[in-house]
């Protein structure tokens, strides 16, 4: 099923790219598909985002890494704070990487880390036994393969162990400044789903990344999962979404009214 699924996201993404250098050879061949209202809601969604104060605008992976530490360093930093995040609150793994970095994160510092004491350092963090070994068998990846820094396309990041294709976008996005394809985590795979920007409902994140980038405009990517999660953690919650709250509540398909 692994080896599947870094197949599906290698054709993607020559796909998306072939897309961007030769802009309208294919696209008139077939009927382009896009969700009603999709423009106005995104617009409402930036109008409720425009404060900026959501947990993953104050505690985000973009805020965990030490912007000051070398860029080999930063990007290690970077890829940590995505492994640590998956299934946990941003304040939770915000805190894990403060305690992290005050000793300092760097991969040669994990790597004469046991493990108990590094479990002690991320504990409470979701699933944080796993992610203890992950981080130890990804770290000795990068120390061996690629010089202690992580690797610089998506197919290579997802091979590490721990390492799924939301984090792997995020990590070419925030340590790379590329824009590989949409990050789609629970926030952006529920909103998406609610908000009908999807042809047809889907099961898991990686079906939605697919769909969303089959019509979502490219200059887009990079913006809507820090978007959708900020929306997500503050009004579009998994349960009891705060519909009265919303400004997109006349348009949106599944807005209770």
């Amino acid at each position: 099923r692994r080896s599947r699924r870094r197949k599906n996201i290698s054709i993607a993404y020559e796909s998306g790219q072939d897309d961007g250098a030769e802009q309208g050879t294919a696209e008139p061949q077939r009927p382009h598909w896009e969700p009603r209202d999709w423009r106005e809601q995104l617009e409402r969604i930036r109008e409720m985002r425009r404060n900026r104060d959501a947990p993953v605008d104050e505690m985000g992976v973009e805020k965990c890494y030490d912007s000051s530490a070398p860029p080999q360093v930063m990007r290690y930093q970077v890829l940590l704070s995505l492994m640590l995040s998956s299934q946990t609150k941003d304040q939770v793994t915000s805190a894990a990487m403060l305690r992290l970095r005050q000793r300092g994160l760097t991969v040669d510092s994990i790597l004469q880390m046991d493990d108990a004491t590094l479990g002690e350092i991320i504990y409470p963090v979701g699933f944080w036994r796993n992610k203890v070994k992950y981080i130890k068998q990804t770290t000795a990846i990068l120390k061996q393969k690629y010089g202690g820094d992580i690797p610089r396309t998506v197919e290579e990041l997802v091979k590490l162990p721990g390492v799924g294709p939301k984090m792997a976008h995020l990590a070419m996005n925030i340590a790379w400044d590329s824009v590989s394809g949409i990050a789609v985590d629970t926030h952006v795979h529920r909103i998406t789903n609610r908000l009908k920007w999807v042809k047809k409902e889907t099961r898991y994140p990686e079906e939605t990344r697919v769909a969303l980038e089959d019509w979502l405009p490219r200059d887009l990517w990079r913006e809507i999962n820090w978007l959708l999660v900020g929306f997500g953690q503050q009004t579009c919650l998994p349960v009891h979404p705060r519909c009265n709250e919303c400004l997109n509540q006349d348009i949106c398909p599944s807005a209770k009214r």
